[in-house]
């Protein structure tokens, strides 16, 4: 029973969509927290960001988000900041991290109607088995990164930008590019906390979601009774035993349409 449960769970199928959908998490978590402004909103007096880059709180708030909506993949037109100076390198690692957010927001777009087409047809099959495999492959990626960051932020943070550019850009003067001083690797720190956070309770939900549903669907059709609601309908009195196979699916059939 185990076995044929495991293999079951494990088919290409459903591994496919499991990918699919931790993608999915992983991608609405990275979109939601770039736009959500109260995170570095809270920052700026958490970490005293208007000592720290001597810039008042209103210029802070006002440059910070010009950045976020140059981000956008709805914003047409090049990055200006109302009261900060760019370089050339500034503002090329600018648009590079446009290139990657953008896109991962049309990715967002279209992995949404994948998994809404699919999942509405494991809903019409009563089929839950990949929201377990989900939950279990999409919180490996917070422990492991949420280990790393814990051990060696200042790694992480390095590492991630060796990794995604291939220049050396993102490595600011504060005086050609005094927008760095608003943008403490603390901040960075907490989005990637945030990020983290998101994605557990997605993994969570998947999980809750499928032990519920794959619980109930197991129930069904391994018991010989119904319960709706209240009512218990038992077929002991029914001399199903006597129909053949085809006989008692049909009458079943019927039945459950009549009730």
């Amino acid at each position: 029973m185990k076995k044929d449960l495991k293999e079951k769970v494990l088919m290409p199928e459903n591994l496919i969509f499991s990918i699919l959908l931790m993608l999915w998490i992983i991608s609405f978590a990275v979109v939601v927290t770039l736009n959500f402004r109260p995170l570095y909103y809270f920052d700026v007096d958490y970490l005293d960001i208007p000592a720290v880059s001597g810039f008042d709180e209103e210029l802070i708030r006002r440059n910070y988000d010009v950045l976020i909506d140059y981000n956008s993949m709805f914003f047409q037109g090049e990055l200006e900041f109302p009261d900060l100076p760019m370089s050339e390198s500034g503002r090329i690692h600018f648009q590079e991290v446009k290139t990657i957010f953008v896109g991962l927001q049309r990715f967002l777009i279209a992995d949404s109607l994948i998994c809404a087409a699919l999942l509405i047809r494991r809903i019409r099959r009563k089929s839950y088995a990949f929201l377990q495999l989900t939950g279990i492959v999409t919180i490996v990626i917070p422990v492991i990164l949420g280990g790393l960051i814990a051990l060696n932020w200042n790694w992480v943070f390095v590492a991630f930008h060796h990794i995604v550019f291939n220049n050396d850009y993102w490595i600011f003067d504060k005086v050609t590019d005094p927008v760095i001083m608003m943008l403490p690797d603390t901040f960075f720190m907490h989005c990637a906390l945030m990020i983290l956070v998101l994605v557990v309770l997605g993994a969570a939900a998947c999980l809750a979601a499928g032990c519920v549903l794959t619980g109930k669907n197991t129930c069904r059709k391994n018991t010989p009774c119904r319960e709706r609601g209240s009512v218990k309908y038992d077929f002991s009195n029914y001399p199903l035993d006597k129909l053949p196979e085809s006989g008692r699916i049909k009458f079943l059939i019927n039945f459950y349409k009549e009730t």
